[in-house]
């Protein structure tokens, strides 16, 4: 097989750019205040201290939906305790560098992990052979058909340790980290680790994106999940994108799968001797899920820059855990220029503190 033509990502920090679609909207009445920002440069984390320390509220009483990319251009919300008798005007008063206050309103409940229904991207590539231009553009295009659904390795921690930190913790070799936070970061990645491998298996086997009888089967419509006993059925319908077949995201409430996919999942699960127990011991740290194994962009579009001969903008649709570099690394070899950013002329300085 021919090496993939490479592109680069990230060249500028307006390449990469995601917008947050969220689950539902803010009532207008509550004790939580939802604070919708566009933030440039800047992670996740640190927009939520630096609110709460500027609202004087407790920042483990705070929230967002999901973890948007430092060296992106990213649109998302945050909530924060906020009494009744405090002015909303305080949060839109908030300054801090690299982060635009967009949309302030009250809502009756924090916001949690997961509280979106996925996210818009717009990715521009760079740098792409003049030769391969046209055929990079075709095969962008044909990604509609949905790819495998692989964790990216922003799931396992800078040094791409966390599921190694998590096995130890979790089999009583090693102390864990006492923050709540932390926990659940070295447990997802756990998972996700389980996840990935039961996802190559099953690429290997070249079943991933149609369903084998015993398998739990996703509507892509719904999310909602039923058990494949007609593989020849779902098989037409995952045929037509109605329809994929899932994976584990271990847990002590998941649900497994049956017949053959269901002892994939098992020899998996075993070659982490340490891993099974802990999930029921640990179950607040997440009580496990089931996972699309195909990925499926909607929305999306390919186009031609008017001003860069070798770049293309690419714009979709993605559902809430999935990875933009998952899909587009199927066409191409990604050259993330995150970590050196050569920013365009109008963007601000940022500092680069290392932080993926």
């Amino acid at each position: 097989m021919s090496p993939k033509p490479r592109a680069a990502l990230r060249t500028h920090l307006d390449d990469f750019v995601v917008d947050e679609l969220p689950a539902y909207e803010a009532s207008g009445s509550g004790e939580h205040l939802f604070v919708t920002v566009r933030k440039r440069g800047v992670n996740t984390l640190d927009v939520l201290g630096g609110f709460a320390a500027a609202l004087g509220v407790d920042a483990r009483a705070s929230g967002f939906a999901g973890m948007k990319d430092r060296h992106a251009v990213a649109t998302q919300t945050f909530s924060f305790p906020f009494p009744l008798q405090r002015a909303e005007s305080d949060a839109r008063a908030v300054s801090l560098p690299g982060v635009e206050v967009l949309d302030v309103r009250r809502h009756g409940n924090k916001l949690k992990p997961g509280h979106l229904l996925g996210n818009r991207f717009t990715v521009t590539l760079r740098g792409i052979d003049a030769a391969s231009l046209d055929d990079v553009a075709a095969r962008l295009a044909a990604l509609a058909s949905g790819v495998p659904n692989a964790f990216g390795p922003q799931r396992f921690g800078r040094d791409g340790d966390n599921p190694e930190r998590a096995l130890a913790w979790l089999g009583g070799r090693e102390r864990g980290p006492r923050d709540r936070r932390e926990q659940r970061l070295l447990f997802s990645a756990l998972q996700a680790l389980l996840f990935n491998e039961v996802l190559a298996e099953r690429r290997a086997r070249g079943d991933w994106d149609r369903p084998l009888a015993g398998d739990l089967v996703k509507k892509r419509d719904t999310g909602g999940l039923f058990l494949c006993t007609d593989a020849v059925a779902d098989g037409e319908r995952a045929a037509r994108g109605e329809v994929s077949p899932t994976g584990p995201l271990f847990g002590a409430k998941m649900r497994p799968a049956e017949g053959e996919p269901g002892e994939v999942e098992r020899q998996i699960l075993a070659r982490h001797v340490d891993a099974a127990e802990a999930f029921e011991r640990h179950r607040a740290l997440g009580e496990g899920t089931r996972r699309s194994l195909r990925l499926v962009p909607d929305a999306l579009r390919v186009d031609r820059l008017a001003d860069d001969p070798s770049g293309l903008r690419t714009e979709f649709v993605l559902p809430k855990g999935a990875y933009a570099t998952t899909l587009l690394g199927e066409v191409v070899t990604l050259d993330d220029l995150s970590g050196r950013p050569r920013q365009a002329p109008d963007d601000p300085p940022q500092q680069d503190d290392g932080d993926g």
